[in-house]
Parts: structure tokens; C-alpha cells; sequence
């Protein structure tokens, strides 16, 4: 289905989760080094690209508040056109249906998504791991979803062992903050030394995410919703934050939940996916 989309097709940019995240310490470069387990949302933004007459890159559709030459899309867009030499062009419009600076890897996904969409569209044939390179140089969530299937990831993010956790249902709550990632990794009183586990030792349930203690101190928000949430059982934050999650074996008791949500919070219901909706794309 997924070699079915075309140029105008609505392209998925799906959301992700963190089941765990560890920091285990940090690189002389300032990078740090990570352990967790990334799985698929059935929530995503979704993307359209058009081609053009000429090789400009636009962006049909800006966010508030980030100039188009910021804008991950296009940077992903000029970044495959300067690895391949392709000069073909396109417009793009995102349907951004993700909260940005909530933990889902909105950005991220959009990006890894022009990469997979343009590689096709424009015939550039590079194979998805040098698509997963240049995804890298983008940012570091980004290679998870040109990778496409839920993985055990290492290094900075970028060092794949695909698992195979439940695909369950989630409350996904959405504070109204947007935390960016770099308050939460430059913090001093981010824990940096949490020993490594092999991959082949993780199973769902396993660890906590690091980073939620930071940003729970600097966002109250992002305790007042864990809180909350807590009540139904084991709640955890999404990467870097906002965005805070629990599982449930049923979608009917996670919309029961979702009903009974305080009126000033906001949060929607989805499905785990393994697999990214495109990862049969052929590239």
C-alpha cells in the first residue's frame, strides 16, 4: 500500500513513544549517550508534497514562530537534494496534528517522512540506511523512523536492535507546555550514569524515563498531568517531555479515562504500532 502513495498523497509522519529512557553518560562533544525503546503511534501529522517546474524547496504551510529555512522539512528536503545532486523541486504542506515540543518526535517524524517521500518521489534510490545518515545530521530522534519497526536504540539514539513490544492502547496526555529538549539535557541535575542493560534484557515495564524528573521540576504541568495519570496504573513521560503516557489492554478502558479527564487537561487515545507506516516503502 505504502508504494501506492504518489506526489498529492497524504504521507504519514507518525508519532512515537519512549517504553524507556536511560541516560547513560555523556560524549566529549556534549552529546549524550542513550538506552530506549522507541515505539509507533497511530497518531501522526501528515504530510503533502507537489512538484514544481523548478528545483525550489517551499513550504506551504509554516508554524508559528520558526522561519521555513528552520523548518525540519525543509532541511530534510535540501539535505537529500545535496547528497544526491537531484535537482527537482517541491512544495510541501503539513497537516501538524502532533504537539510540538511534547516528547512525540513531531519534527522528527515530519522529517524522517520527506526523506522517505522525496527519495521516492524523486527516484534518488539511496538505500534507507544512508537515508538514516542523513536523518542523523537532522537530528537524532529522526533515524528511528526511516528505520520502521520498534527498535532497542543505543549511542545517541541512532544504534538499532528491533524488539517486539505489545502493541497496547495509550492515554497520551498533552501538558500545556512545550519543553525544549535542550533545557532537560543541559540541566546539571540530569542523572548521567545509569548503567547499560543488553538489549536482549529489556522487556516491557523495564525502567523509567531519566529525564522526567528535570522536567517535571522545571514544568510543574508535567507532574500535575504524571499525577494524575498515575491513577490507572505505571505513567511515564515521552522523551525530553511534554507529553506523558499509560497503557491499556483495551481501547474502551483507555476512552474510559479519557472521559474522565479533568477539564483543563487534554489528551487523546491511540494505538502502539510496531511498525511505521511506511516501512514497506520501497525506496
Amino acid at each position: 500500500m505504502a508504494d501506492t502513495l504518489n506526489w498529492n498523497s497524504p504521507w504519514p509522519a507518525p508519532a512515537k513513544i519512549n517504553l524507556f529512557l536511560h541516560v547513560l553518560g555523556r560524549r566529549p562533544d556534549g552529546y549524550h549517550l542513550l538506552q530506549t525503546v522507541f515505539l509507533f503511534l497511530d497518531q501522526a501529522d501528515l504530510l503533502h508534497f507537489f512538484s514544481r517546474q523548478d528545483s525550489r524547496i517551499e513550504l506551504a504551510t509554516p508554524l508559528p514562530g520558526v522561519p521555513a529555512e528552520q523548518d525540519l522539512t525543509v532541511r530534510a528536503a535540501r539535505a537529500l537534494a545535496a547528497a544526491t545532486g537531484c535537482r527537482q523541486g517541491a512544495t510541501i504542506a503539513v497537516d501538524k496534528r502532533l504537539p510540538m515540543g511534547g516528547g512525540l518526535g513531531g519534527g522528527s517524524s515530519d522529517a524522517a517522512t520527506t526523506l522517505l517521500a522525496l527519495n521516492h518521489l524523486w527516484g534518488c534510490g539511496l538505500s534507507r540506511a544512508r537515508l538514516e545518515e542523513i536523518g542523523l545530521t537532522l537530528g537524532a530522534d529522526v533515524p528511528i523512523f526511516i528505520h520502521g519497526h520498534s527498535a532497542f536504540a543505543e549511542g545517541v539514539g541512532e544504534q538499532f536492535t528491533d524488539v517486539m513490544p505489545p502493541e497496547s492502547h495509550y492515554l497520551v496526555l498533552v501538558p500545556p507546555v512545550a519543553v525544549p529538549t535542550a533545557n532537560i539535557f543541559r540541566d546539571p541535575a540530569l542523572r548521567r550514569d545509569t548503567p547499560a542493560i543488553a538489549p536482549a534484557a529489556w522487556h516491557n515495564g523495564f525502567g523509567g524515563n531519566d529525564l522526567e524528573v528535570v522536567a517535571c521540576r522545571l514544568y510543574p504541568e508535567v507532574a500535575r498531568h504524571l499525577d494524575w495519570l498515575r491513577q490507572w496504573g505505571t505513567a511515564r513521560m515521552s522523551g525530553s517531555g511534554a507529553c506523558c503516557f499509560a497503557s491499556f489492554d483495551t481501547a474502551a478502558a483507555a476512552q474510559e479515562a479519557l472521559a474522565a479527564l479533568p477539564e483543563d487537561m487534554k489528551g487523546f487515545v491511540t494505538r502502539g504500532m510496531r511498525l511505521h507506516p511506511l516501512a514497506n516503502l520501497t525506496v
